[in-house]
């Protein structure tokens, strides 16, 4: 399993319609060939700040046939709007460690 990490600073005062348009999104995303898992946290330090992490069975699955597929543009077109100033999520993956 890999988990893809996005930190997205919202729009000051979008932050709730943001969230409310995630439930389309995780719609979206569950229709994904390899979607595992999505949950959401939010800032405390930084409240306009959202954390995703979404969980995919391979990192292929996310940057390949998610990225390259149909549902990527339909997922941007959900969460886009509210990216504040524009400004594109910071992405990362992570591999899980057994300790």
């Amino acid at each position: 399993m890999i988990i893809e990490t996005a930190q997205i600073s919202v729009t000051p005062g979008r932050e709730g319609e943001f969230l409310a348009a995630l439930t389309a999104g995780k719609a979206i995303l569950e229709q994904a060939e390899g979607f595992v898992h999505l949950h959401v946290s939010r800032g405390i330090e930084r409240d306009s700040v959202i954390l995703l992490q979404i969980m995919w069975q391979t990192l292929e699955n996310h940057t390949v046939d998610f990225r390259g597929g149909p549902l990527f543009p339909q997922w941007r077109a959900v969460i886009g709007p509210f990216f504040a100033d524009g400004q594109a999520p910071v992405v990362e993956h992570w591999s899980p460690v057994d300790l």
